[in-house]
């Protein structure tokens, strides 16, 4: 039997493969016929410890017992999940609901700004049992946002030579495109950490050293703004960054404050990361139909599962990492002090407990949110509107039919290649002026024409997260015109 006939009968790629050739070459030199080969494989992929001691298929057995292929059974009624969104595609709909068709689902929900995305829409949340998806934390691993309020004043803004000093800290302190990195690399202590968890953290650490500190491009940003505190700021218990992604230090009394924030993620050793195990993943879930092979999955007690939450846990702790070093060296070149931070991941996998409602009770679940904030109860982060739109720092109100999960911004309005068909230059930059906001940098597919209204956002998702400051952009750099994104 040729290669491509065992793969269609369920024998996975590599080793099992292999093996299956030659115990289909050493059965037909025994006198086996075609349909005889074929009943045997079959019988072996289904009852693979039934065949250990068989002279012709006990080593494609040991294989398939080590290396199980992967069937797709749906469910038999679809996970439960909420839609916060209106108005959204038809797509971004479908392609939740769709993953919740999956054996491994126990719920999802889908955030106000959810849009089209591979698989898993962005802004949606899915919680699974035993089993993670690499494209349902998505390829820019553990991107996040990083809020740091200062002590200089805002109406350094205001001033020429006050902003001239804040847009050079930006030109010199941080770099965008590509493949960004430092003529001299940055330093941080995620370095010492154990990049032995995956031999492909390991083969791009010197990669990940130069480009530590670096942004790429996308939607991804780094931009000074006004900060305006109202009120009294609650009583907000601080958070384990390494159980939340999150971490903040907020005791900023209200008033109006110069703040700069910071998008972006695990750069190109989070995207190698995301390559190699989603390809592992598909491979073992190749019976999964056209529609959902982008949500291929990884058993968690299989080693490539281990392998690969070990990897994303790193890459959180690298995009972290990216972040402060960012505000590090902008906070010392302007001679600064920072006086509050909120920090969050929005394209992560945790372990949490949920009851998903099916009335098994509250159990362990991976939740993947790919394109949305943690909102636990009291649980701080930041949603970002558009280069030209206000941002929000939150606390989350802990709902339990969305996974304790909100937007992780505005989401896009329109895709790419539409912006850049839509909008011109002159014409943003006029609004922009008007907007009081200067673009030091940005490509027209992240003008804010191409995003939703931030406040309509937040009006959707008003049970999900109660706003505590807003952040008004006014000086922003982005990859330049004509980068490729990577977000």
């Amino acid at each position: 039997m040729k290669a491509r006939e065992l793969r269609n009968l369920g024998i996975p790629d590599g080793e099992p493969l292999k093996l299956a050739v030659r115990s289909c070459a050493r059965a037909a030199a025994a006198g086996l016929g075609r349909e005889a080969l074929r009943s045997a494989i079959t019988g072996v992929i289904a009852n693979p410890s039934g065949y250990v001691t068989d002279p012709l298929f006990d080593r494609l057995a040991h294989a398939l017992i080590d290396d199980p292929p992967v069937s797709f059974v749906e469910r038999a009624q679809p996970a439960p999940w909420k839609n916060w969104g209106i108005g959204l595609e038809p797509e971004s709909i479908a392609q939740m609901s769709r993953a919740c068709r999956l054996p491994i689902t126990a719920a999802g929900a889908l955030m106000p700004d959810a849009h089209v995305g591979y698989g898993l829409p962005i802004g949606g949340v899915l919680a699974t049992e035993g089993a993670v998806i690499p494209y349902a934390v998505g390829v820019d691993i553990a991107c996040r946002m990083r809020l740091s309020v200062l002590d200089l004043p805002a109406s350094m803004l205001d001033e020429p030579a006050g902003a001239a000093k804040l847009r050079d800290a930006l030109e010199r302190e941080t770099r965008f495109g590509v493949g960004a990195t430092f003529s001299t690399p940055r330093t941080h202590d995620v370095l010492d950490a154990d990049w032995s968890v995956s031999p492909i953290a390991s083969a791009n650490k010197s990669r990940a050293w130069s480009q530590l500190g670096t942004s790429g491009s996308g939607n991804h940003f780094v931009e000074f703004g006004v900060l305006t505190i109202d009120g009294t700021t609650p009583d907000v218990p601080r958070e384990s960054q390494a159980q939340h992604g999150s971490g903040w230090s907020w005791n900023a009394p209200p008033g109006t404050y110069l703040a700069l924030l910071s998008h972006s993620g695990s750069r190109g050793t989070g995207a190698a990361i995301c390559d190699h195990y989603s390809k592992i993943a598909m491979q073992r879930c190749k019976h999964l139909p056209a529609d959902l092979k982008h949500l291929a999955w990884l058993d968690m007690d299989s080693h490539e599962g281990q392998e690969y939450f070990a990897a994303m846990n790193l890459m959180g702790a690298y995009a972290a990492a990216n972040h402060e070093c960012i505000h590090r060296h902008v906070v010392r070149t302007l001679g600064a002090e920072v006086i509050a931070h909120v920090e969050n991941h929005h394209n992560f996998a945790w372990k949490e407990r949920h009851d998903p409602g099916d009335g098994s009770g509250e159990r362990e679940l991976i939740v993947h949110r790919k394109g949305a904030t943690p909102a636990g109860q009291n649980v701080l982060g930041v949603i970002p509107g558009s280069m030209a739109a206000p941002g929000f720092v939150v606390r989350g109100l802990g709902s339990a039919a969305s996974l304790r999960s909100a937007s992780h911004g505005a989401g896009r309005a329109m895709s790419r290649t539409k912006a850049r068909e839509s909008f011109a230059w002159g014409n943003v930059k006029r609004d922009l002026s008007a907007r009081n906001v200067a673009v030091i940098s940005a490509g027209i597919d992240e003008c804010p024409g191409a995003y939703k209204d931030i406040h309509q956002v937040m009006a959707q998702q008003a049970d999900l997260v109660e706003p505590i400051a807003r952040f008004d952009p006014r000086l922003v750099k982005m990859a330049p015109e004509g980068e490729k994104a990577e977000d």
